[in-house]
């Protein structure tokens, strides 16, 4: 087990200069640009691609770091580059997630690969599980899957929304219904592979912030897919059910689902790109206050501007330790008995939303404007409260988890 250390080694500074660079070098100056056009940066993630950013091997070597600290590192320095762009890069990384989390060796060889594709031909996937009536509330997803026998093949239909590159993904991994009664027990995930009959986009929206990264519907309609792309085996299935089924009759223990899986595995990773993000804000910030001038000296020595930043960079500093906790003790096998991911989710998220607000008021009119990223980082930071858990779910999930209450 790696000890707990608030210092990157060697490799990782390595690595996180590089990624730095990259942020500063190529996603900054194009974030204005995608904000506006609301697409997603393909040449942007071909460049990622071509120098090794997207790609499996990366995110694997992160993902396996013994101290945890690869991915909340990697992903608050692509969300300081810009969080629309980056999520368009890591999107991917979400259905990889839920691939890590509930599928067998073969389907973790066979799929993600096709998730990334490579630096010539660029891949994306997506996570579906949101559905238009069941975001908080899992239990009300209504998307079915049913088992074929006869052909050994799930039979998929619904909707999802707010799926990250839903529609246009190589691969879609989709949280669906395999027995009602057993409410979120009673969930499974899929793979649909790339051209399935059935399964196509919906609405896209037009968002208020991270406007680079593709948000939309996705609609399966009597989509069939075989056997082998229910992520962990229909015997492993059948087992779960039975045992969530007996559970049941004897009052209900808490089981995993297949999206809380994937959720709790990336709630960390969500704190570090809102670090990301209000670190960026901040940054522009207090640049901004050393130089510019009123009544004849720089605004930062005014104590009403002085003690914002101050307060900006300890919540900044607080929201990454909270997130590194989390990060480590996922690694290393510590249960989370205070719901410590859903904290560092929370604080972050927080942080990255109060960071970008003050960063407005500091650069007063400017920042009002298109002319200074805080404008942008601001309507940014709005969806780490939102997305994968409202603020207010993961304040549910602290205290039911602190007060020994079973979290369904």
């Amino acid at each position: 087990m790696a000890e707990f250390t608030m210092e990157l080694n060697d490799e990782q500074k390595e690595v996180r200069d590089w990624l730095h660079g990259f942020a500063a070098d190529v996603i900054r100056p194009a974030a204005a640009e995608w904000d506006e056009r609301e697409e997603t940066p393909w040449p942007v993630i071909q460049e990622a691609a071509k120098v090794g950013i997207y790609s499996l091997d990366f995110y694997a070597q992160q993902y396996f770091d013994p101290t945890g600290l690869g991915i909340p590192m990697a992903m608050e320095e692509l969300f300081w580059g810009d969080a629309g762009i980056a999520l368009s890069i890591v999107g991917t990384g979400l259905a990889a997630v839920g691939v890590l989390a509930n599928g067998t060796e073969e389907q973790i060889g066979t799929w993600i690969p096709q998730m990334y594709g490579d630096a010539s031909d660029v891949k994306v996937a997506a996570f579906c599980s949101s559905e238009p009536d069941a975001g908080s509330d899992v239990g009300s997803m209504r998307t079915r899957a049913v088992y074929d026998e006869a052909k050994d093949e799930w039979v998929l239909n619904g909707t999802k929304t707010w799926a990250t590159n839903g529609g246009i993904a190589n691969v879609h991994v989709v949280v669906a219904v395999v027995d009602a009664e057993l409410g979120s027990k009673g969930h499974a995930s899929f793979i649909i592979p790339p051209n399935t009959p059935g399964l196509s986009q919906g609405q896209k929206f037009k968002k208020h912030g991270i406007r680079a990264s593709h948000t939309a519907e996705v609609i399966l309609d009597n989509v069939r897919v075989p056997g082998s792309c229910l992520l962990g085996g229909k015997e492993k299935l059948d087992a779960r059910l039975a045992r969530a089924r007996e559970k049941a009759k004897k009052g209900g223990e808490r089981v995993k689902n297949a999206a809380m899986a994937t959720f709790e595995a990336s709630r960390p990773a969500v704190g570090a790109m809102a670090v990301g993000t209000a670190r960026a804000a901040y940054e522009v910030a207090l640049e901004y206050a050393q130089t510019r001038e009123q009544f004849g000296r720089p605004i930062i020595d005014n104590q009403g501007v002085a003690f914002q930043l101050a307060d900006m960079r300890t919540s900044i500093d607080a929201a990454r330790l909270l997130v590194w906790r989390a990060s480590w003790m996922a690694i290393n096998g510590r249960p989370f008995t205070a719901a410590e991911g859903s904290m560092s989710k929370l604080f972050a998220s927080e942080t990255a939303k109060k960071v970008t607000a003050q960063a407005i008021q500091i650069l007063g009119g400017n920042g009002y404007t298109r002319e200074y990223p805080v404008e942008r980082m601001h309507r940014d930071s709005a969806i780490y409260t939102i997305f994968e858990g409202t603020s207010e779910i993961q304040r549910l999930v602290i205290a039911r988890t602190l007060a020994g209450m079973p979290i369904r």
